[in-house]
Protein backbone atom coordinates (compact mmCIF):
# COMPACT_ATOMS: atom_id res chain seq x y z
CA UNK A 1 0.00 0.00 0.00
CA UNK A 2 1.44 3.58 -1.16
CA UNK A 3 1.11 6.56 1.16
CA UNK A 4 0.80 10.09 0.00
CA UNK A 5 3.49 12.34 0.82
CA UNK A 6 1.68 15.73 0.49
CA UNK A 7 1.03 16.64 -3.22
CA UNK A 8 4.09 14.92 -5.41
CA UNK A 9 5.04 11.75 -3.65
CA UNK A 10 3.91 8.61 -2.26
CA UNK A 11 6.20 6.04 -0.38
CA UNK A 12 5.53 2.64 0.39
CA UNK A 13 5.77 1.39 4.26
CA UNK A 14 8.61 -0.37 5.12
CA UNK A 15 9.83 -2.66 8.24
CA UNK A 16 12.55 -3.09 10.73
CA UNK A 17 13.62 -6.02 12.49
CA UNK A 18 12.03 -4.57 15.94
CA UNK A 19 9.13 -3.95 14.20
CA UNK A 20 8.28 -7.86 13.67
CA UNK A 21 7.31 -10.85 15.30
CA UNK A 22 7.39 -14.51 14.72
CA UNK A 23 4.32 -16.18 14.98
CA UNK A 24 4.70 -20.01 16.73
CA UNK A 25 2.57 -22.77 14.21
CA UNK A 26 0.75 -25.80 15.23
CA UNK A 27 3.73 -27.47 16.62
CA UNK A 28 7.17 -27.41 18.01
CA UNK A 29 10.23 -29.31 17.40
CA UNK A 30 13.03 -30.63 20.02
CA UNK A 31 15.89 -27.91 18.62
CA UNK A 32 18.40 -30.90 18.32
CA UNK A 33 16.39 -31.68 15.31
CA UNK A 34 16.49 -28.04 13.98
CA UNK A 35 18.43 -27.85 10.67
CA UNK A 36 20.41 -25.39 10.26
CA UNK A 37 22.37 -25.81 7.03
CA UNK A 38 22.89 -23.69 4.04
CA UNK A 39 25.19 -23.62 1.39
CA UNK A 40 26.83 -21.23 -1.21
CA UNK A 41 28.33 -22.69 -4.50
CA UNK A 42 29.77 -26.23 -3.27
CA UNK A 43 30.26 -25.19 0.04
CA UNK A 44 27.73 -26.10 2.99
CA UNK A 45 27.66 -24.57 6.33
CA UNK A 46 25.88 -25.56 9.78
CA UNK A 47 25.89 -21.88 10.98
CA UNK A 48 23.80 -19.36 9.01
CA UNK A 49 26.25 -16.81 10.10
CA UNK A 50 29.07 -14.66 8.15
CA UNK A 51 31.52 -12.58 9.77
CA UNK A 52 31.44 -8.91 7.72
CA UNK A 53 34.59 -7.85 5.32
CA UNK A 54 35.72 -5.36 8.46
CA UNK A 55 38.88 -4.87 9.67
CA UNK A 56 37.87 -4.90 13.43
CA UNK A 57 36.00 -8.21 12.48
CA UNK A 58 38.14 -10.84 10.46
CA UNK A 59 41.56 -11.43 10.15
CA UNK A 60 43.29 -14.35 8.75
CA UNK A 61 43.24 -16.13 12.22
CA UNK A 62 39.59 -15.27 13.27
CA UNK A 63 38.62 -16.62 8.92
CA UNK A 64 40.13 -19.97 10.12
CA UNK A 65 38.46 -19.69 13.64
CA UNK A 66 35.01 -19.24 12.06
CA UNK A 67 35.72 -21.82 9.35
CA UNK A 68 36.55 -24.49 12.35
CA UNK A 69 33.27 -24.20 14.08
CA UNK A 70 30.94 -24.13 11.20
CA UNK A 71 30.29 -20.49 9.61
CA UNK A 72 31.96 -18.28 7.42
CA UNK A 73 34.56 -14.55 8.03
CA UNK A 74 35.24 -12.69 4.59
CA UNK A 75 38.74 -10.77 5.38
CA UNK A 76 38.77 -7.26 3.52
CA UNK A 77 41.15 -7.46 0.98
CA UNK A 78 41.46 -3.57 0.53
CA UNK A 79 41.76 -2.78 4.29
CA UNK A 80 44.62 -2.91 6.85
CA UNK A 81 45.07 -6.85 6.09
CA UNK A 82 46.87 -6.55 2.64
CA UNK A 83 48.38 -2.93 3.28
CA UNK A 84 50.55 -3.76 5.66
CA UNK A 85 52.66 -7.08 6.62
CA UNK A 86 52.40 -7.06 10.40
CA UNK A 87 48.74 -4.94 10.64
CA UNK A 88 48.89 -5.12 14.52
CA UNK A 89 50.82 -1.93 15.23
CA UNK A 90 48.09 -0.18 13.04
CA UNK A 91 45.51 -2.03 14.76
CA UNK A 92 46.86 -0.70 17.99
CA UNK A 93 47.12 2.76 16.74
CA UNK A 94 43.45 2.86 15.54
CA UNK A 95 42.01 1.83 18.82
CA UNK A 96 44.48 4.25 21.24
CA UNK A 97 42.93 7.78 19.15
CA UNK A 98 40.14 9.50 20.08
CA UNK A 99 36.83 10.51 18.58
CA UNK A 100 37.98 13.41 17.26
CA UNK A 101 41.68 12.09 16.20
CA UNK A 102 39.96 8.91 14.61
CA UNK A 103 39.17 10.13 10.80
CA UNK A 104 41.88 11.40 10.40
CA UNK A 105 44.13 8.99 11.18
CA UNK A 106 41.98 6.20 9.46
CA UNK A 107 42.41 8.46 6.19
CA UNK A 108 46.24 8.50 6.66
CA UNK A 109 46.76 4.85 7.43
CA UNK A 110 44.63 3.41 4.95
CA UNK A 111 46.72 6.36 2.22
CA UNK A 112 49.28 2.87 2.08
CA UNK A 113 48.61 1.45 -0.75
CA UNK A 114 47.42 -2.30 -0.98
CA UNK A 115 50.33 -4.95 -1.82
CA UNK A 116 49.59 -7.25 -4.55
CA UNK A 117 51.77 -10.20 -2.91
CA UNK A 118 49.54 -9.78 0.40
CA UNK A 119 46.26 -10.60 -0.90
CA UNK A 120 48.26 -14.05 -1.82
CA UNK A 121 49.48 -14.23 1.36
CA UNK A 122 46.75 -13.81 3.34
CA UNK A 123 44.53 -16.25 1.15
CA UNK A 124 47.20 -18.74 1.33
CA UNK A 125 47.68 -18.05 5.37
CA UNK A 126 43.53 -19.38 5.94
CA UNK A 127 44.20 -22.43 3.64
CA UNK A 128 47.30 -23.42 5.44
CA UNK A 129 45.40 -23.25 8.23
CA UNK A 130 42.22 -25.21 6.79
CA UNK A 131 40.20 -22.81 6.66
CA UNK A 132 37.76 -21.71 3.87
CA UNK A 133 39.65 -18.26 1.85
CA UNK A 134 36.70 -16.23 1.73
CA UNK A 135 37.70 -11.97 0.80
CA UNK A 136 35.90 -9.18 -0.07
CA UNK A 137 36.52 -6.49 -3.07
CA UNK A 138 34.77 -3.21 -4.00
CA UNK A 139 34.34 -3.33 -7.57
CA UNK A 140 37.30 -1.33 -8.13
CA UNK A 141 39.45 -3.49 -6.29
CA UNK A 142 38.29 -6.13 -8.32
CA UNK A 143 38.92 -4.52 -11.51
CA UNK A 144 42.53 -4.22 -10.44
CA UNK A 145 42.95 -7.94 -8.02
CA UNK A 146 40.46 -10.00 -9.34
CA UNK A 147 43.07 -11.83 -11.21
CA UNK A 148 45.49 -11.93 -8.42
CA UNK A 149 42.74 -13.65 -5.73
CA UNK A 150 42.14 -15.77 -8.87
CA UNK A 151 45.95 -16.86 -8.94
CA UNK A 152 45.91 -16.95 -5.25
CA UNK A 153 43.08 -19.89 -5.61
CA UNK A 154 40.27 -18.24 -2.83
CA UNK A 155 37.40 -20.30 -2.17
CA UNK A 156 34.76 -17.71 -2.40
CA UNK A 157 34.83 -14.31 -4.00
CA UNK A 158 32.65 -10.96 -2.13
CA UNK A 159 32.15 -8.25 -4.12
CA UNK A 160 30.59 -5.16 -1.78
CA UNK A 161 30.18 -1.31 -1.99
CA UNK A 162 27.20 0.42 -0.63
CA UNK A 163 25.00 -0.20 -3.83
CA UNK A 164 25.92 -2.70 -6.81
CA UNK A 165 24.09 -3.09 -9.50
CA UNK A 166 24.81 -3.98 -13.57
CA UNK A 167 23.85 -0.79 -15.39
CA UNK A 168 26.17 1.30 -13.27
CA UNK A 169 26.55 4.28 -15.21
CA UNK A 170 30.79 5.86 -15.41
CA UNK A 171 32.20 8.77 -17.09
CA UNK A 172 33.61 7.66 -20.65
CA UNK A 173 37.38 7.84 -19.07
CA UNK A 174 35.92 4.80 -16.88
CA UNK A 175 35.73 1.59 -17.13
CA UNK A 176 32.61 0.03 -15.31
CA UNK A 177 33.19 -3.39 -13.73
CA UNK A 178 31.55 -6.17 -15.79
CA UNK A 179 29.98 -8.36 -13.32
CA UNK A 180 28.65 -11.19 -15.69
CA UNK A 181 31.88 -11.60 -16.79
CA UNK A 182 33.55 -11.10 -13.69
CA UNK A 183 31.30 -14.26 -12.71
CA UNK A 184 31.72 -15.80 -15.85
CA UNK A 185 35.76 -15.85 -15.33
CA UNK A 186 36.28 -16.03 -12.00
CA UNK A 187 37.65 -19.85 -10.86
CA UNK A 188 35.36 -19.47 -7.68
CA UNK A 189 31.54 -18.85 -6.53
CA UNK A 190 31.29 -15.11 -6.49
CA UNK A 191 28.76 -12.96 -4.36
CA UNK A 192 27.41 -9.82 -4.89
CA UNK A 193 26.25 -6.94 -3.28
CA UNK A 194 24.77 -4.95 -1.69
CA UNK A 195 20.94 -3.78 -2.92
CA UNK A 196 17.18 -3.74 -1.33
CA UNK A 197 14.95 -4.51 -4.22
CA UNK A 198 13.34 -6.98 -6.11
CA UNK A 199 14.28 -5.73 -9.31
CA UNK A 200 18.33 -5.38 -8.44
CA UNK A 201 18.65 -8.74 -6.76
CA UNK A 202 16.85 -10.18 -10.12
CA UNK A 203 19.91 -8.78 -11.99
CA UNK A 204 22.68 -10.01 -9.74
CA UNK A 205 21.63 -13.26 -9.81
CA UNK A 206 20.93 -13.07 -13.69
CA UNK A 207 24.40 -11.58 -14.11
CA UNK A 208 25.73 -15.35 -12.26
CA UNK A 209 25.70 -14.26 -8.37
CA UNK A 210 26.36 -17.30 -6.52
CA UNK A 211 24.05 -15.79 -3.34
CA UNK A 212 23.04 -11.85 -2.83
CA UNK A 213 24.06 -9.26 -0.48
CA UNK A 214 20.91 -7.65 0.92
CA UNK A 215 21.24 -4.14 2.82
CA UNK A 216 22.50 -0.50 2.87
CA UNK A 217 22.92 0.93 6.12
CA UNK A 218 21.46 0.16 9.01
CA UNK A 219 24.22 -1.54 10.31
CA UNK A 220 25.80 -0.28 13.93
CA UNK A 221 29.10 1.24 12.44
CA UNK A 222 27.45 2.44 8.89
CA UNK A 223 26.52 5.82 8.29
CA UNK A 224 24.97 5.71 4.87
CA UNK A 225 21.38 6.86 5.78
CA UNK A 226 22.70 9.53 7.99
CA UNK A 227 25.02 10.70 5.35
CA UNK A 228 23.27 10.03 2.21
CA UNK A 229 19.73 9.10 3.04
CA UNK A 230 19.81 5.68 0.94
CA UNK A 231 18.45 2.15 2.92
CA UNK A 232 15.37 -0.16 2.92
CA UNK A 233 14.46 -1.33 6.46
CA UNK A 234 15.94 -4.92 6.93
CA UNK A 235 12.81 -6.79 6.70
CA UNK A 236 10.61 -4.88 4.02
CA UNK A 237 14.27 -5.94 2.00
CA UNK A 238 14.77 -9.27 2.72
CA UNK A 239 11.20 -9.88 1.75
CA UNK A 240 12.16 -8.32 -1.79
CA UNK A 241 14.82 -9.72 -2.66
CA UNK A 242 13.57 -13.60 -1.49
CA UNK A 243 11.09 -13.07 -3.93
CA UNK A 244 13.29 -12.08 -6.43
CA UNK A 245 15.44 -15.37 -5.74
CA UNK A 246 12.28 -17.43 -5.87
CA UNK A 247 11.48 -16.35 -9.58
CA UNK A 248 14.57 -16.25 -10.56
CA UNK A 249 15.01 -20.42 -9.16
CA UNK A 250 11.46 -20.98 -11.03
CA UNK A 251 12.96 -19.07 -14.08
CA UNK A 252 15.96 -21.03 -14.41
CA UNK A 253 16.51 -23.92 -11.85
CA UNK A 254 19.33 -22.20 -9.92
CA UNK A 255 18.70 -21.47 -6.09
CA UNK A 256 20.83 -18.00 -4.84
CA UNK A 257 20.96 -17.71 -1.59
CA UNK A 258 20.00 -14.25 0.28
CA UNK A 259 21.80 -13.00 2.90
CA UNK A 260 21.01 -10.22 4.92
CA UNK A 261 23.78 -7.73 5.49
CA UNK A 262 23.96 -5.36 8.37
CA UNK A 263 21.67 -3.99 11.72
CA UNK A 264 21.72 -7.55 13.05
CA UNK A 265 22.72 -7.71 16.53
CA UNK A 266 21.17 -10.41 18.70
CA UNK A 267 20.04 -14.02 18.22
CA UNK A 268 16.29 -12.73 17.50
CA UNK A 269 17.34 -10.32 14.84
CA UNK A 270 18.81 -13.48 12.85
CA UNK A 271 15.59 -15.39 13.09
CA UNK A 272 13.62 -12.75 11.88
CA UNK A 273 15.90 -12.13 9.04
CA UNK A 274 15.72 -15.87 8.17
CA UNK A 275 11.82 -15.69 8.78
CA UNK A 276 11.87 -13.37 6.13
CA UNK A 277 13.49 -15.29 3.65
CA UNK A 278 16.95 -14.79 3.90
CA UNK A 279 19.15 -18.43 3.82
CA UNK A 280 22.52 -16.19 6.09
CA UNK A 281 23.02 -12.99 7.77
CA UNK A 282 26.46 -11.36 7.63
CA UNK A 283 27.03 -9.49 11.16
CA UNK A 284 29.72 -7.44 11.81
CA UNK A 285 29.35 -6.45 15.89
CA UNK A 286 28.44 -9.29 17.31
CA UNK A 287 31.92 -10.73 16.23
CA UNK A 288 33.85 -7.91 16.72
CA UNK A 289 33.19 -8.64 20.56
CA UNK A 290 34.72 -11.46 20.50
CA UNK A 291 37.80 -12.15 22.16
CA UNK A 292 40.07 -13.25 19.28
CA UNK A 293 38.26 -9.74 16.46
CA UNK A 294 41.53 -8.16 15.60
CA UNK A 295 39.95 -4.83 16.46
CA UNK A 296 40.73 -4.77 19.98
CA UNK A 297 36.79 -3.95 21.06
CA UNK A 298 36.24 -1.82 18.41
CA UNK A 299 34.40 -1.98 15.03
CA UNK A 300 34.55 0.66 12.60
CA UNK A 301 32.64 1.32 8.63
CA UNK A 302 34.67 0.08 5.79
CA UNK A 303 33.83 3.53 3.84
CA UNK A 304 35.67 5.53 7.01
CA UNK A 305 38.93 5.93 5.39
CA UNK A 306 37.39 7.53 2.39
CA UNK A 307 39.12 10.91 1.67
CA UNK A 308 36.09 12.52 0.16
CA UNK A 309 33.61 11.56 1.90
CA UNK A 310 33.90 9.54 5.13
CA UNK A 311 31.12 7.38 6.33
CA UNK A 312 30.83 4.64 9.01
CA UNK A 313 31.92 5.59 12.83
CA UNK A 314 34.50 3.24 15.04
CA UNK A 315 31.69 2.07 18.03
CA UNK A 316 33.74 0.48 21.48
CA UNK A 317 31.57 -2.80 21.59
CA UNK A 318 34.15 -3.77 24.03
CA UNK A 319 35.14 -7.86 24.63
CA UNK A 320 32.43 -9.86 25.51
CA UNK A 321 33.57 -13.82 25.27
CA UNK A 322 35.05 -15.78 22.73
CA UNK A 323 33.83 -16.27 19.31
CA UNK A 324 32.71 -19.87 20.18
CA UNK A 325 30.73 -18.52 22.93
CA UNK A 326 29.76 -16.10 20.71
CA UNK A 327 28.82 -18.36 18.00
CA UNK A 328 28.00 -22.12 20.11
CA UNK A 329 28.08 -20.93 23.81
CA UNK A 330 27.76 -21.93 26.47
CA UNK A 331 26.62 -18.21 26.33
CA UNK A 332 27.57 -16.01 29.62
CA UNK A 333 25.10 -13.33 28.60
CA UNK A 334 21.24 -13.25 28.37
CA UNK A 335 20.97 -10.59 26.05
CA UNK A 336 20.86 -12.65 22.93
CA UNK A 337 24.47 -11.76 21.47
CA UNK A 338 25.95 -15.01 22.76
CA UNK A 339 25.23 -18.42 21.45
CA UNK A 340 23.44 -17.39 18.13
CA UNK A 341 23.26 -21.04 16.70
CA UNK A 342 21.65 -21.95 20.01
CA UNK A 343 19.10 -19.36 19.65
CA UNK A 344 18.30 -19.92 15.76
CA UNK A 345 17.65 -23.88 16.68
CA UNK A 346 15.63 -22.52 19.68
CA UNK A 347 13.42 -20.40 17.54
CA UNK A 348 13.24 -23.04 15.11
CA UNK A 349 11.94 -25.39 17.79
CA UNK A 350 9.66 -23.42 19.53
CA UNK A 351 8.05 -22.51 15.64
CA UNK A 352 8.21 -25.98 14.62
CA UNK A 353 10.69 -25.71 11.95
CA UNK A 354 12.79 -28.33 10.82
CA UNK A 355 15.33 -26.83 8.57
CA UNK A 356 15.82 -23.17 6.75
CA UNK A 357 13.24 -23.62 4.05
CA UNK A 358 10.60 -24.01 6.59
CA UNK A 359 12.01 -21.30 8.72
CA UNK A 360 11.31 -19.19 5.77
CA UNK A 361 7.99 -19.89 5.80
CA UNK A 362 7.01 -19.00 9.59
CA UNK A 363 4.12 -16.67 10.46
CA UNK A 364 5.03 -13.01 10.61
CA UNK A 365 3.53 -10.12 12.78
CA UNK A 366 3.51 -6.44 12.55
CA UNK A 367 4.88 -5.39 15.96
CA UNK A 368 5.71 -2.23 16.68
CA UNK A 369 8.01 -1.19 19.66
CA UNK A 370 9.91 2.13 20.46
CA UNK A 371 13.22 0.54 18.74
CA UNK A 372 13.34 1.05 14.92
CA UNK A 373 15.36 0.06 12.58
CA UNK A 374 16.35 3.35 12.16
CA UNK A 375 17.34 3.51 15.89
CA UNK A 376 20.06 0.48 15.66
CA UNK A 377 22.81 2.66 17.06
CA UNK A 378 20.72 3.39 20.03
CA UNK A 379 19.81 -0.67 20.25
CA UNK A 380 23.92 -1.37 19.86
CA UNK A 381 24.27 1.33 22.64
CA UNK A 382 21.56 -0.52 24.67
CA UNK A 383 23.70 -4.03 24.78
CA UNK A 384 26.69 -2.10 25.50
CA UNK A 385 28.02 -2.17 21.66
CA UNK A 386 28.35 1.76 21.25
CA UNK A 387 30.05 3.54 23.44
Amino acid sequence: MNITIGRGKTARRAYGIDEIALVPGVRTLDPALADTRWKVGAIEREIPIIASAMDGVVDSRMAVLLSELGALGVVNLEGIQTRYEDPNPILDRIASVGKTEFVGLMQELYAEPIKPELITKRIQEIQAAGGIAAVSLTPVGASKYASTVAEAGADLLFIQATVVSTAHLSPESVESLDLVKLCQEMPMPVVLGNCVTYEVSLELMRAGAAAVLVGIGPGAACTSRGVLGVGVPQPTAIADCAAARDDYLQETGRYVPVIADGGIITGGDICKCIACGADAVMIGSPIARAAEAPGRGFHWGMATPSPVLPRGTRINVGTTGTIREILVGPAKLDDGTHNLLGAIKTSMGTLGAKDMKEMQQVDVVIAPSLLTEGKVYQKAQQLGMGK
